[in-house]
């Protein structure tokens, strides 16, 4: 990337248990320069997570209040737990002067399709739905009533991504596939012409 190239801002969504955290990690420790805000959420930490690198975990109150103050570029509630973007946090990442992948939810990334029209959007998809229960399942996580509703929201949300992302399937066991074909897109969004860069 040349100085005189903007950072590309990616938003990375899919439905829950599909593996975006993982795809990330592998972008990462290939060496991949990228930059993640730290998103916001009223639910705890899972294991290995840290506050300030994955998520900003606050109370329900203290989200209101950011929210309200208008700190968020968007929120969204999904199994009874908020999530939200904050500004600064996307601000800090684009300074960096790396690329940003926004990692959210479905329902997050339609709201930020309207505020950053010129962010790349990419929607993680399992080859087989049924690899999303194995997924959950393997991470623990969520009580069986959570499990259910994130499997039976997932059809709809595919379908709702499927409208403005480009879709990429992330195979079981094959991680660096994936990282391939997302880095093949995010060149192709760098040499797109009249790309600008996004505001926050």
């Amino acid at each position: 990337m040349t100085q005189k190239d903007p950072p590309l801002v990616v938003v990375l969504t899919g439905p829950s248990g599909v593996g975006k955290d993982s795809v990330f990690d592998q972008m990462v420790a290939r060496g991949v320069p990228m930059a993640r805000p730290a998103t916001m959420t009223t639910r705890a930490p899972r294991p290995g997570e840290r506050e300030g690198v994955n998520h900003n975990f606050v109370t329900p109150d203290e989200f209101e209040r950011a929210f309200a103050a208008g700190e968020l570029l968007e929120r969204s509630g999904e199994y009874g737990k908020q999530y939200g973007v904050p500004r600064r946090s996307v601000r800090d990442a684009l300074a960096t002067g790396n690329d940003v992948v926004i990692r959210v939810d479905i329902r997050g990334a339609e709201s930020l399709r309207q505020l950053l029209p010129d962010a790349l959007f990419i929607c993680l998809i399992p080859e087989r739905l049924g690899d999303l229960a194995s997924r959950l399942d393997g991470r623990g996580t969520e009580t069986a009533e959570d499990r259910a509703k994130r499997l039976a929201m997932a059809p709809d949300e595919i379908e709702r991504a499927s409208q403005f992302c480009a879709m990429v399937v992330n195979p079981q066991g094959r991680l660096d596939d994936t990282v391939d074909e997302i880095l093949r897109l995010i060149e192709a969004e760098r040499a797109r012409p009249g790309r600008t860069s996004v505001a926050v």
